[in-house]
């Protein structure tokens, strides 16, 4: 794999809360100049990278109901519906993590089958967004086994075109108070690879920060890469 063909794995992503609109300008002319997949930001900056990147072969990712997953039906499909709007071609949720562990998978399927139609809808009324892009965060540092395996069935079933390992906010601490690991992992990517089949996406997001990382996500299942450090990764191979 060269630079370029890693690059196309790669959402180059800019999450922080206290981002400006000129940093995400300056990230959205750098992601267009080394070829990435798309710019993950947050859904006030939609308009903005969309404007820029238009015609580049970069597209424009956003979050929806990020980073908690907790602001009900009604308030991802308004979410989304204006970040379509506004140009956004790649739409990642955040799992109702609440029905994940309650094991209620019958209603948490039919909450991401409509999710996925009411996106579809909002996109049929955008010439530029025919074919809008879901994922599915799943927040796997918080979820058993059993839980990542149905929740990716789920978002299978629902209709979604990637499961994503996580949003890298969450908080996870052990009996001493430790912070723990929160992001991708190759385990977490082979049970989603595993679960979904080859034919759907599998995306790994979450503290990825080497070459070596992002090729060994690859390596488990991984079709696309989130990371903050794209740039470096990329460059992390000779050509």
């Amino acid at each position: 794999m060269n630079r370029k063909e890693l690059a196309k794995y790669i959402d180059q992503t800019l999450l922080s809360a206290t981002a400006t609109e000129e940093q995400v300008k300056n990230f959205c002319i750098q992601a267009k100049e080394h070829g990435f997949k798309s710019v993950c930001i947050n859904p006030c900056f939609v308009k903005t990278a969309s404007e820029i990147l238009k015609g580049s072969g970069t597209d424009v990712c956003t979050v929806i109901d990020f980073p908690l997953g907790a602001g009900g039906l009604e308030s991802k499909c308004s979410q989304a519906d204006i970040c379509i709007t506004n140009g956004a071609k790649e739409l990642d949720y955040v799992i109702n993590l609440g029905l994940v562990k309650a094991h209620k998978w019958k209603e948490l399927e039919q909450e991401l089958s409509f999710t996925i139609r009411s996106a579809r809808e909002a996109a049929m009324f955008s010439e530029e967004n025919a074919g809008i892009t879901t994922k599915l965060i799943l927040e796997t540092c918080l979820l058993t086994d059993e839980e990542i395996v149905e929740s990716s069935k789920c978002a299978k079933n629902a209709g979604f075109d990637f499961v994503k390992t996580s949003t890298g906010f969450a908080i996870v601490k052990d009996a001493d108070g430790k912070l723990l690991p929160n992001g991708a992992t190759v385990h977490a990517v082979e049970l989603m690879r595993k679960s979904v089949g080859p034919d759907m996406g599998v995306k790994a997001s979450g503290g990825i920060h080497s070459t070596q990382q992002a090729l060994e996500l690859i390596a488990a299942g991984a079709s696309r890469i989130g990371a903050s450090a794209g740039i470096k990764i990329i460059e992390g191979l000779e050509n």
